[in-house]
């Protein structure tokens, strides 16, 4: 889970990940909504399990050709 945080940095508002700076910005209040933005997008994320690649049996068997 990603951590964010902001700080002030003069006149400006640096909104940071996991103590890295990601973004400024010029109002503290849109710092914080962005904040939110990202923390209500990653949990919204589900969690997906990626289907195997390939079976380990294959579904049906080969069929042997006909020679002539």
């Amino acid at each position: 889970m990603t951590s964010y945080s902001m700080i002030k940095v003069g006149n400006d508002y640096v909104v940071q990940a996991n103590d890295k700076c990601i973004l400024k910005v010029g109002s503290r209040r849109r710092a914080a909504q962005l904040i939110n933005d990202a923390t209500d997008l990653l949990n919204a994320l589900a969690v997906v399990e990626s289907p195997k690649i390939a079976p380990e049996a294959p579904s049906f068997a080969r069929e042997v050709p006909e020679l002539p």
